[in-house]
């Protein structure tokens, strides 16, 4: 009897880690707005991390969060920690590339609660006097994120997250004085 058991787990246990392994090995999550200002303004959001506080869905989680900025303070090289509490975590954002009213590249390295290390592209298309802001995170599935995957997609995960920082990043560049 506990040999059939042991069999019935160890095929249990197989059928489980096949079905992880067949799981995607990259995602993708991007949400799209369209904001009522020029694109060097919208840009100017996303491209100095000074700016983040105002508009980042995760800025105003946690009251107690520590930040850092290193480097230049903004652009290529500009570098934004944070460490907090567990709705927020800790990680680090490193600019990559920064295409003025563009795009703006960021390599997202998360500590906490997990680690992972992500890529985050703001891009920025002008539309008579409007912008149109793509906010898109890609990155690698390892077993655990596979796992997850099965029960909760990454995209509904940080989804609403993204289309709740463009609508306040859309708030912001709409009620900044003009330039």
């Amino acid at each position: 009897m506990l040999r059939k058991i042991l069999l019935v787990l160890v095929v249990v246990v197989l059928v489980f880690v096949v079905a992880v392994s067949m799981q995607p090995a990259d995602f993708r999550v991007e949400r799209t707005t369209t904001i009522a200002a020029p694109a060097p303004a919208v840009f100017a959001q996303v491209n100095d991390f000074h700016n983040w506080q105002a508009w980042s869905p995760w800025a105003k989680l946690d009251p107690t969060i520590q930040t850092a900025y290193e480097g230049p303070p903004a652009g290529p090289g500009a570098i934004y920690t944070w460490s907090g509490n567990s709705k927020v975590g800790a990680g680090r954002m490193t600019i990559l590339a920064s295409h003025p009213s563009d795009l703006v590249s960021i390599r997202i390295e998360f500590l906490k609660p997990f680690s992972a290390t992500n890529t985050a592209d703001f891009t920025f298309q002008p539309a008579g006097n409007q912008t149109v802001v793509t906010w898109s995170m890609t990155g690698k599935n390892n077993f655990v994120s596979k796992t997850m995957g099965m029960f909760v997609s990454m995209d509904k995960m940080i989804g609403g997250d993204f289309e709740k920082g463009l609508a306040q990043m859309k708030a912001v560049a709409e009620t900044a004085p003009k330039q």
